[in-house]
C-alpha cells in the first residue's frame, strides 16, 4: 500500500527566479511553470514515507543519511543541494535523519553517518560512508549515474 504524500517544498527556478511548489512525489521530474526548467528534487522524509518518495521514484535517487548532531553530515550537506541542482532532472536527494527514522537505518545497514545510498527504481547501485568534498561527491555520482544523467 502507497502512502499519500502532501508535502511539498518551495523552490525558486535558477534559470528564471519563479518560486515553484515541489510535490515530494511526483511523475517525472519537477519543472517551472513559467520556463520549463528541470527544478531542484530536494525532499526530507520519514520512514513512513521513503517507499513512496523513493523506491516508486521514476529519478534516481541519492538517499542521505544523516543526524543534526553530525559534523560531517552538515558539512556535506550545502554540496549535496548543490548537486541536486546541478543534477536537476537526472537526480532527487531525499534526506532521512538517522535518529528519528530507524527502518531507513537497518534497511540500509547504516553504521555510521553520513551515509549516502544512490538507488535507481529502487535497487541499490552504490553507497558512500563518510563525508566528501563536493568535487569527490560529484565524481561519485557522475561514474554511478545511469548514462544520460
Amino acid at each position: 500500500m502507497t502512502a499519500t504524500i502532501q508535502k511539498s517544498t518551495m523552490v525558486v527556478c535558477g534559470s528564471c527566479g519563479a518560486k515553484n511548489r515541489v510535490p515530494a512525489v511526483a511523475e517525472g521530474t519537477p519543472r517551472c511553470g513559467k520556463c520549463s526548467t528541470a527544478l531542484r528534487w530536494v525532499v526530507d522524509v520519514n520512514d513512513d514515507e521513503f517507499h513512496a518518495v523513493v523506491d516508486e521514484s521514476s529519478l534516481p535517487v541519492l538517499v542521505d543519511v544523516w543526524a543534526p548532531w553530525c559534523g560531517p553530515c552538515r558539512m556535506v550537506s550545502p554540496a549535496l543541494e548543490k548537486l541536486a541542482g546541478e543534477l536537476a532532472g537526472n537526480l532527487k536527494l531525499v534526506k532521512v535523519n538517522a535518529d528519528e527514522n530507524p527502518t531507513v537505518s537497518r534497511r540500509f545497514e547504516v553504521q555510521s553517518i553520513p551515509t549516502l545510498v544512490l538507488l535507481d527504481h529502487g535497487k541499490v547501485v552504490d553507497t558512500q560512508i563518510g563525508a566528501l568534498p563536493e568535487h569527490q561527491l560529484r565524481s561519485w555520482l557522475a561514474s554511478k549515474l545511469p548514462t544520460g544523467a
